[in-house]
């Protein structure tokens, strides 16, 4: 019951948000009686903050899959965007806006945990991609891996980027072609310019 639960609140959170949503909206899609959710967890907050945890692990691990399977460092970048875009797909209310105002400390700590499995996914990524020579060797490891975080956490921001007037898939999609083009080598950019031609 635990994983319906949170499952269920998972999807009523990315589409509605965090805010909008409450214990009674949860029950009711579930047909269970409030009491049964929290015999699992205490309050809103735990919930919340479970559905937070398991959606990041639940994106880790298809990240990690795709890692190991994809051809080169550019395919798997397309593809984790991809993976992301999936899984995040009912994301129509600011949901990473409403976890930073209403929940800061759950959001503080997921950022730190964002952080640390980026950094090293990017990290090996760029050292693959300089090994097989699709980018450049001059390029910094770490400053890029640390600029790719900070510009894909900026993306999401409403201040810098509203909702009305930018879409998801959008940003995640110029911004990662914007990324690319700053480190790729000559045959980097071949392949990259094939992938978006062939996407599009």
């Amino acid at each position: 019951m635990r994983k319906k639960i949170i499952y269920k609140s998972a999807e009523l959170f990315l589409s509605l948000g965090f805010k909008s949503v409450t214990m009674d909206d949860i029950a009711s899609e579930m047909a269970i009686s409030k009491k049964t959710i929290y015999v699992h967890f205490p309050n809103k907050t735990k919930l919340v903050e479970a559905v937070t945890f398991n959606l990041f692990d639940t994106i880790c691990s298809g990240i990690d899959d795709i890692c190991e399977k994809a051809a080169n460092p550019i395919e798997e970048l397309y593809s984790i965007k991809m993976f992301v875009m999936h899984h995040l797909k009912n994301e129509t209310s600011s949901p990473h806006y409403q976890l930073k105002k209403y929940y800061p400390q759950i959001y503080g700590v997921l950022q730190f945990k964002q952080f640390e499995k980026m950094h090293q996914s990017v990290q090996e990524s760029l050292e693959h991609g300089i090994a097989t020579g699709v980018f450049r060797n001059t390029i910094d490891v770490d400053f890029i891996s640390r600029m790719y975080f900070t510009g894909m956490t900026g993306i999401k921001d409403n201040m810098f980027f509203p909702p009305e007037n930018y879409k998801m898939e959008y940003l995640m999609e110029s911004y990662l072609e914007y990324h690319l083009r700053a480190i790729v080598s000559d045959q980097g950019m071949s392949i990259l310019n094939n992938f978006i031609k062939n996407q599009s």
